[in-house]
C-alpha cells in the first residue's frame, strides 16, 4: 500500500527505512537517524509499496533477492496444499536456493511426481529463478504462539553439519 499521510519513508537498498521524526516511537539504528525496519519491500511504479519479507527471511539466489511470501503464495494456491514455507537452503554454486516446506491437505499423497508439479506451479506463476528446488513434505510447520511460522528453525534443519 501507500504511506499513511504525515509519515516519510523511502526504500533503500530495498529495505523500508522511516524518518523517525513521523513516527511516535523510535529506536535509531541508521544514518543521521534512519530508522531501518528490517522489512524488505519494492515500490511499484506509481508507489505502492509491496512488503517482500523481513531481512532475514529473505532468500538470495545466484544475486537475485527472493522473498518468501510470494513462493508461499503460489503454493498454497496450488489445490492440493494446506500451509507452506520458504526459506534460503545453503548451495555451493547459487549461495542458497529456495527449500519449500509443504503440507498437503488431508486425503493428499506426497510423491516425487507431486514435488516437481509444484515447482513448476511457482515457475508459471512467478519469475523462473524463484521456483523451490528443493520440496519436501511436512505433516505441520514450526510455529509461534501466535500462529507464525518459524523461519529460523526451517532455516536450522537446512543448515549442512560438519
Amino acid at each position: 500500500g501507500r504511506p499513511l499521510p504525515g509519515f516519510r519513508l523511502w526504500v533503500e537498498d530495498g529495505e523500508l527505512c522511516l524518518d523517525p521524526a513521523t513516527v511516535p516511537t523510535f529506536q535509531l539504528d541508521g544514518p543521521e537517524g534512519t530508522w531501518r525496519t528490517g522489512d524488505r519491500v519494492r515500490e511499484d511504479a506509481e508507489g505502492f509499496l509491496w512488503f517482500e519479507g523481513r531481512t532475514d527471511d529473505v532468500i538470495i539466489s545466484s544475486g537475485y533477492r527472493i522473498g518468501p511470501f510470494e513462493v508461499e503464495s503460489v503454493l498454497v494456491s496450488h489445490p492440493d496444499v494446506a500451509e507452506a514455507a520458504a526459506v534460503a537452503h545453503p548451495d555451493p554454486e547459487r549461495g542458497a536456493v529456495v527449500r519449500a516446506v509443504v503440507v498437503l491437505r488431508p486425503g493428499r499423497e506426497s510423491s516425487d511426481g507431486l514435488a516437481r508439479e509444484l515447482q513448476e506451479h511457482v515457475k508459471g506463476r512467478t519469475a523462473p529463478y524463484k521456483y523451490p528446488r528443493i520440496v519436501e513434505f511436512a505433516d505441520s510447520l514450526p510455529k509461534t504462539s501466535s500462529g507464525k511460522i518459524r523461519r529460523a528453525e526451517l532455516r536450522r534443519a537446512a543448515a549442512p553439519t560438519a
